[in-house]
C-alpha cells in the first residue's frame, strides 16, 4: 500500500516537473517568435523619394507604404513629407511605416466667389487666405473698390470656376468713375409741366363731351 502511494506521489511530482517545463519551453519559444524585448529606432527618412525610404527601412528590418499624400509648395514633388510611427519611434522588426508624401501633381481648388459681392478688400483676403497669389488690381469705370470679375492670365472666370492652389489671379476693381442714371432713364420730361402729367379737362369740356 504504502508502495503504491509512494509511486503515485512519484508520478504526480513527474508529471508536475514536466508540465512546468512545457510552460517554460512554451514561453521561451513565443519570446523568440515575437523578439520580446526587442526594438528597432525607426530612422529618418523625411525629404526622401519612397524607393530611397524603402531601402533604408529595409535595412532596419522594417517595411513602408504610402498611406496619403498632400500639397506642399515649396516641398519637392513625391518626396516624403511625414510617416507614422514617427522618426524614433520603438518599434519591432517587420513593422510597416505608413508614409505620406507630397502630391506631384498641384490640386485644383473652388476660387471664392467674390465677383459683384465684395469690395476689395475682402476679396483680397479671401483669395489669399484661400492659397492664391494676386498681381495688381485691373481698374474698370465703376463703384470704387467694388470687385466686378477675377482673372486668370487675362481669363475672366465663371462663378465657381477651380484654378490650381498657388495660381495668380487679378481682381478687376471700380475706379469710382461710373457714371449716375441718365435723367431720360426716369421716363420724365422737365421742358414743361403739361408734359410730366396729361392736362386735366376743366369743367366746362366735361360737361359738353
Amino acid at each position: 500500500m504504502k508502495k503504491k502511494l509512494l509511486a503515485l506521489v512519484v508520478n504526480i511530482i513527474i508529471m508536475g516537473v514536466v508540465l512546468i517545463l512545457i510552460v517554460f519551453f512554451a514561453f521561451k519559444g513565443i519570446d523568440k517568435f515575437t523578439r520580446h524585448g526587442e526594438a528597432i529606432l525607426v530612422p529618418d527618412v523625411k525629404g526622401l523619394s519612397v524607393a530611397e525610404a524603402t531601402s533604408v527601412f529595409q535595412r532596419h528590418g522594417l517595411t513602408c507604404a504610402v498611406s496619403d499624400s498632400t500639397y506642399v509648395e515649396n516641398e519637392v514633388p513625391g518626396r516624403i513629407l511625414d510617416y507614422n510611427p514617427s522618426e524614433g519611434s520603438k518599434v519591432k522588426q517587420g513593422r510597416i511605416i505608413y508614409l505620406t508624401i507630397n502630391t506631384k501633381h498641384t490640386p485644383n481648388i473652388p476660387v471664392p466667389d467674390v465677383a459683384d459681392n465684395s469690395s476689395a478688400r475682402q476679396a483680397r483676403a479671401r483669395i489669399l487666405a484661400a492659397g492664391f497669389k494676386l498681381t495688381e488690381d485691373e481698374y474698370i469705370s465703376g463703384q470704387r473698390e467694388w470687385v466686378y470679375e477675377v482673372k486668370k492670365n487675362g481669363v475672366v472666370l465663371p462663378l465657381g470656376a477651380k484654378a490650381p492652389i498657388g495660381a495668380t489671379l487679378t481682381l478687376v476693381v471700380g475706379d469710382g468713375t461710373a457714371e449716375p442714371m441718365g435723367l431720360d432713364s426716369l421716363d420724365i420730361d422737365f421742358n414743361g409741366a403739361d408734359s410730366v402729367a396729361p392736362k386735366k379737362p376743366s369743367v366746362e369740356e366735361s360737361w359738353f363731351n
